[in-house]
């Protein structure tokens, strides 16, 4: 895979592949250039068939700061068309995120803060250190708290009301009410948070690719689906679709000989 700016890569073990944004001293603050470079890695890691999981952290004591303040601080001087642009281009990485078929886990190990806080929402699961914290840092700088998708985001993690407080208050949310209100699924100490976060990618990996990929694909649909019946049509075909996979047949002979099994991704 290429290089990609302020972004450290790394494979601890087949099929898992660790993204670390790496500006320590910016506490990971994301450049207006480091933007499309986001959406390129998640573009590449979907069209990588290799990689069956991705975790992404930061480098250091933060996890993502948002957009870094000297770049914030040149946006007064945007036309509205050149920031309706710059829009365009921000909110490319939280749906190129959704959109990526393979399972993002984000460890989340420091303060996630603005575009950070999307950045985390937008993965399929976050996992938490005890020095995590999460906000909507746009709303405490004059703009508004949904940027980046988490105006979209948000409220289906957590639900309506509490997201609308998080996003029009900017308010920080700590590991534990974070954990409380559904926005992360585990919260464990500093030095476990690597591991824990390893330990889900293993469990995805464990089954089929397709099974996998088709999974996040009618989980992003079918929280929107008109009726239940819309949301039964996507499940049988991806079901009719798996079926017919050679590795589901792998899958159920190793379930019942108690072996690991050997997908083809065929």
């Amino acid at each position: 895979m290429t290089e990609y700016e302020n972004l450290s890569l790394h494979t601890p073990e087949e099929g898992i592949l660790v993204a670390t944004l790496d500006r320590p001293d910016k506490y990971n603050a994301l450049t207006l250039t480091g933007f499309p470079a986001l959406s390129a890695f998640f573009r590449d890691v979907a069209a990588d068939r290799s990689v069956r999981a991705v975790v992404l952290t930061g480098a250091g004591k933060g996890f993502c700061s948002g957009l870094d303040l000297e770049d914030a601080a040149s946006l007064t001087s945007y036309s509205a068309n050149k920031y309706v642009e710059l829009q365009q281009v921000l909110g490319a990485v939280a749906a190129g995120m959704r959109r990526c078929t393979t399972p993002i886990i984000a460890a989340v190990n420091g303060a996630a803060a603005g575009a950070g806080f999307s950045l985390a929402l937008a993965a399929d699961i976050r996992i938490a250190s005890t020095a995590a914290k999460f906000n909507a840092a746009f709303i405490r700088i004059g703009l508004t708290g949904g940027d980046v998708g988490s105006s979209y985001l948000l409220p289906r993690i957590v639900g309506l009301g509490v997201a609308t407080e998080i996003l029009m208050t900017g308010r920080f949310v700590l590991p534990e009410e974070a954990l409380r209100i559904g926005l992360v699924t585990s919260v464990v100490e500093p030095a476990d948070l690597m591991e824990s976060a390893l330990a889900t990618a293993r469990a995805i990996a464990a089954n089929t690719p397709l099974g996998i990929r088709l999974t996040k694909q009618v989980i992003q649909t079918n929280i929107d689906a008109s009726s239940i019946e819309t949301a039964l049509e996507l499940e049988s075909r991806n079901q009719t679709l798996a079926v017919g996979n050679a590795d589901m047949k792998e899958a159920l002979a190793a379930f019942l000989e108690k072996r690991p099994p050997k997908y083809t991704d065929r």
